[in-house]
């Protein structure tokens, strides 16, 4: 009997040295790997603590599905999975995102690692990724004039307010759910191929372009000079084929003649960096032969800069607001003529028409609230916002973010609506065809009357 107690208490101690080595060996294990819940236990990891000393989270990586830590940072901080769990760490932002916006960007990263893990066709371009999601995220704001650009397209839109380029010659608005025509430009391709403003490009080359942002359709319609690029126009309920052959644009800005009947006539076709010069020039030129009257066509103008605006407007005002920037705040920045006028005197046109917009719009605007100028043509674009354009680092292209609406002198927002000409005349198909311009003719009758 004692034997078989003796044997009992052996069996037992036998059972506890067994767990508590196994324990021992456990814990000293445990505690050779950083962050483990055991050293945090011990007190020799701090999750207050990291490489980094001002960031509170720890430098917990978790490794991806081929074990790959770099880059990844848990939030909130687990301590590393092993084995057959490593795959599983899901919950990561990117190390470079803000703390305070880690929380709302985990969808983001969640969806970015599950379509590196699960995508049926890899390898994942993520250049492209990265790209799609800031033409996404700008998207959302519902504003299209707030978009992105990548690398090429931001140089070829910088090229164009420059002078030069090589495409089609039009004037375009990417930032819709198609690449729409704002204006061909004078003597161009796209103007001898017969695009009008407001047409849609919904296909290039025999490729549908719906669901495809308005860069990469601009991509494909820009392109080597002497290559022919086809695009599906759809005009109202019309659609059809266009050829067109790029070449080298040499965008124009300023003509100017002076008209039978001391007409001056100057033509402005964008305000670029060369605008205000040009017509300063042209303007002293026409004044120093005493005209009677001054056409100011501004039909197919689709804008520019907003400086350029200014400064043209105040050409012709000699004192009183030009345009006013409302913030979304609520509040103004207000711009003034500055009393150098050129020629504040002269009795005034300004033509208008559908591709008139933007920087157009501004000038148009200003000279009619003021009453310096009668507006002749059609009711113009309705683009009554203000773009800056951002270049993002590395050279990744840039984007145009809308930061104020603009107003007229009177208070007025004409986005999406337009100006209104004091005299509307239409310029149609056949007019085109038959090489007459009703609206420059209307322009000179007004001014014999």
């Amino acid at each position: 009997m004692q034997n078989k107690s003796n044997r009992t208490i052996l069996t037992v101690i036998l059972i506890v040295l067994i767990v508590v080595t196994s324990y021992g060996a456990g814990v000293a294990t445990a505690s050779l790997v950083k962050f483990n819940p055991i050293r945090i236990a011990l007190g020799y990891d701090k999750l207050g603590n990291t490489v980094g000393v001002s960031d509170p989270c720890p430098a917990c990586l978790c490794p991806d599905g081929d074990g790959v830590t770099e880059g990844l940072e848990c939030d909130p901080c687990p301590a590393i999975q092993f084995g057959a769990d490593a795959g599983k760490c899901s919950e990561y932002v990117s190390s470079s995102t803000p703390r305070e916006l880690q929380t709302l960007f985990k969808p983001f990263w969640e969806s970015w690692n599950y379509l590196h893990r699960y995508y049926v066709d890899q390898p994942l371009d993520d250049v492209e990724l990265m790209r799609g999601a800031i033409q996404g995220m700008l998207a959302a704001t519902g504003d299209k004039h707030t978009s992105y650009m990548d690398p090429h397209t931001y140089e070829q839109a910088n090229a164009e307010m420059e002078g030069s380029y090589t495409g089609i010659g039009a004037w375009v608005n990417t930032s819709g759910e198609y690449v729409e025509i704002v204006s061909p430009m004078k003597g161009s391709p796209a103007e001898e191929a017969g695009l009008k403003p407001k047409d849609i490009i919904i296909a290039v080359n025999g490729e549908d372009v719906t669901g495809t942002a308005g860069d990469i359709v601009l991509q494909s319609i820009l392109g080597p000079a002497g290559e022919v690029v086809v695009l599906t126009i759809r005009r109202g309920d019309e659609i059809f084929d266009v050829s067109i052959t790029r070449r080298v644009i040499e965008i124009p800005v300023v003509d100017y003649e002076m008209l039978e009947n001391d007409i001056a006539y100057i033509a402005l076709y964008t305000f670029n960096d060369k605008a205000v010069e040009q017509v300063s020039n042209a303007l002293n030129e026409l004044m120093a032969q005493n005209p009677k009257g001054l056409i100011f066509d501004l039909r197919d103008n689709g804008g520019g800069y907003l400086y350029a605006a200014i400064d043209i407007s105040a050409m012709f005002i000699e004192d009183g607001v030009i345009l006013y920037e409302e913030y979304g705040d609520g509040t103004r920045d207000t711009y003034r003529a500055e009393g150098d006028a050129i020629a504040p005197n002269i009795p005034m046109v300004v033509l208008i028409n559908g591709g008139s917009a933007s920087a157009s719009e501004i000038v148009a605007g200003a000279l009619q609230d003021h009453g310096r100028a009668k507006l002749i043509g059609e009711v113009s674009y309705g683009k009554g916002s203000v773009q800056s354009w951002i270049d993002l680092s590395d050279n990744q292209g840039g984007v145009r973010i809308t930061i104020a609406r603009w107003l007229t002198p009177d208070g007025n927002q004409i986005a999406e609506i337009g100006l209104t000409p004091d005299i509307e005349v239409p310029y149609t198909e056949a007019d085109f065809e038959a090489g007459i311009d009703p609206q420059r003719d209307a322009a000179i009758e007004y001014f014999n009357k």
